[in-house]
C-alpha cells in the first residue's frame, strides 16, 4: 500500500540542486502567474481524535435513510447487503491487493476477479466478460469506442438511456471525429425504431436495458432494424438485478453489453465506488478494453489465474492501448462475486421478482389513487408517474414527510417537467409503499 512520508527542507534543497534550480519558484516558473493560486490555504485548526471522529460520524448520517423511505433509483440503487460481503471483501487478502500483475502472489483477488467474469457472462449471456471497469458511465463509453474499432461509422445512442451516460459518451466522442445521433423515444416509453431506420453509416446503437424510465425495450425488434444496416447492438444496463428476470442482451445477439454492477454488494455511498461491467463475443476479445483475467494450469498442472489477452501497452502506453482503464476496480469486482455467490442462481432470480411485485403493487395503488403512468411499455422495478405538476416542488414536499420520493425527471427532459421516476426494491416494504401513495394522495 501507499504511505505519505513528508520530507524535510533539506531534502527540498537537495532536489533543487539536482534539478540545477536555485528555489521552489524557479521549479514552478512555466506556469503562468494568473494561474497561480494567491490567496492562503484555510486550513482549519487542529481537532482532537473524539472530535474528529464526530465529524465524520456526522457526515456519514447525510449518507443514511434510517430516517428516511427511499424511493430513488436512476442509477443508484437501494438495496440490502449481506454482512458477508463487508466482512469478506474486508479481509487483508482483498483489501490491500491492486493490480495483479504478480500472479504467484495474487491468486486469491485473480480467482474472485475470474469469477465476477464468469458471473457477468452469464448475465449477460455472453461469451467473454472483463473486470476494471470503472463505472457504468464509462464502460458504456468504451462500448462505444470498442464498436468504432469494429466497424467505423456514426454512433446512435436511445434518448432513453441514462443522461450522465450520454453526457460520458458525448465527451469520449467529441475529439474522435464520431457523430452521435440521439434516436427519440415514442409515446409507451420504448425506441423510436422509425426514427432508427433513416440512419446510415451507422457503426452501433446504444441502448438501454431497461431504459432510464424503467422501460424494457423490444431488443428482438431493435436488433432487426440493425441487421439490415450491418451495425452493431450495444446495451447498457445500470440496474444489474435487473438480469436476472429479463432475457439477456445476448439473446439477442447483442455484441456489447456494458453497465453497472453497484447492485450486487455496494452500497450508495457519496456516489461511489461503482464496478462497470463489459461483457462482448470472443471474436472481438482483442478489441476489449479493460483486464481480463484467464484460468490456466502450471507445469504441474495445477489450476492457476492470471491477467490474459491484453497487451502490456494496455497498461503503460496509453497511445497504443484499447482503452484508457490503467486504474483496477478489482475490489469492487470481488465485493459483486461474493454478493453474487451467496444469492447464487435461484436467489437472484427471486430477488429480482421481488422487486419486480413491489413495482407493480406500487403501480396498481398509485393508478387506483388517480395518477397515471407516464408510459404503457412493461417495466422492472421503476417506473414513470405523471403528476399533473411540478415534480421538483412534489418531491420537495415528499421530502419534508419522510420520503426521498423519486427522480423529478424535468432535470433531463424538459417536456417531462412534471414527471417523477420511481423505483421500488426488497428495501421498500408493502406498507412503506402504501403509506407513500397516502402521502401522495394527500398532496394532489
Amino acid at each position: 500500500m501507499s504511505r505519505y512520508i513528508p520530507i524535510t527542507q533539506r531534502d527540498r534543497e537537495e532536489m533543487l540542486k539536482a534539478l540545477g534550480l536555485s528555489s521552489g519558484e524557479e521549479l514552478f516558473s512555466s506556469i503562468p502567474q494568473d494561474l497561480r493560486g494567491k490567496s492562503e490555504i484555510k486550513i482549519e485548526p487542529l481537532r482532537s481524535e473524539a472530535a474528529l471522529k464526530e465529524y465524520f460520524l456526522s457526515l456519514s448520517r447525510q449518507n443514511s435513510f434510517q430516517d428516511k423511505k427511499v424511493f430513488l433509483g436512476a442509477g443508484a440503487y437501494y438495496h440490502y447487503i449481506p454482512y458477508a460481503v463487508d466482512y469478506l471483501a474486508s479481509r487483508s487478502e482483498f483489501l490491500t491487493p491492486y493490480t495483479p500483475y504478480q500472479p504467484e502472489v495474487s491468486q486469491g483477488t485473480l480467482a474472485a476477479t475470474f469469477e465476477f467474469q464468469t458471473y457477468m457472462a452469464a448475465l449477460t449471456g455472453l461469451e467473454v466478460a472483463n473486470a476494471s471497469m470503472y463505472e457504468g458511465a464509462s464502460a458504456t463509453a468504451e462500448a462505444a469506442l470498442m464498436a468504432l474499432r469494429i466497424r467505423r461509422g456514426d454512433i446512435a445512442v436511445a434518448r432513453s438511456l441514462h443522461p450522465q451516460y450520454r453526457q460520458v459518451l458525448r465527451t469520449y466522442l467529441e475529439k474522435q471525429g464520431v457523430e452521435l445521433v440521439e434516436i427519440p423515444f415514442r409515446e409507451d416509453g420504448r425506441v423510436d425504431l422509425n426514427s432508427l431506420k433513416e440512419l446510415d453509416n451507422l457503426s452501433a446503437f446504444i441502448v438501454g436495458y431497461p431504459n432510464f424510465f424503467g422501460v424494457i425495450e423490444d431488443l428482438e425488434a431493435i436488433q432487426g432494424v440493425l441487421k439490415e444496416k450491418g451495425a452493431l447492438l450495444v446495451t447498457s444496463t445500470w440496474e444489474a438485478l435487473s438480469l436476472a428476470l429479463l432475457k439477456p442482451p445476448g439473446a439477442f445477439a447483442a455484441s456489447i453489453a456494458a453497465g453497472e454492477a453497484q447492485s450486487f454488494g455496494l452500497p450508495l455511498a457519496y456516489g461511489g465506488p461503482y464496478v462497470g461491467f463489459f461483457a462482448t463475443l470472443k471474436k472481438y476479445v482483442w478489441k476489449m478494453p479493460g483486464r481480463l483475467v484467464g484460468m490456466t494450469r502450471d507445469s504441474q498442472g495445477r489450476r492457476g489465474f492470471v491477467l490474459t489477452l491484453s497487451a502490456r501497452e494496455q497498461h503503460i502506453r496509453r497511445g497504443r492501448a484499447t482503452s484508457n482503464i490503467c486504474s483496477n476496480e478489482a475490489w469492487c469486482a470481488v465485493r459483486g462475486a461474493i454478493y453474487l455467490s451467496l444469492l447464487g442462481k435461484k436467489g437472484l432470480r427471486k430477488l429480482a421478482l421481488l422487486n419486480h411485485r413491489r413495482a407493480v403493487f406500487a403501480s396498481e395503488l398509485l393508478s387506483e389513487a388517480g395518477f397515471k403512468l407516464a408510459f404503457s411499455a412493461p417495466f422492472f422495478n421503476e417506473f414513470v408517474v405523471d403528476l399533473g405538476g411540478d415534480a421538483e416542488e412534489f418531491r420537495r414536499r415528499l421530502l419534508e414527510r419522510g420520503f426521498v420520493a423519486g427522480y423529478p425527471l424535468g432535470r433531463d427532459y424538459p417536456e417531462l417537467k412534471n414527471h417523477l421516476l420511481l423505483t421500488f426494491t426488497e428495501m421498500n416494504s408493502r406498507q412503506d409503499i402504501e403509506a407513500l401513495v397516502r402521502e401522495m394522495e394527500a398532496l394532489k
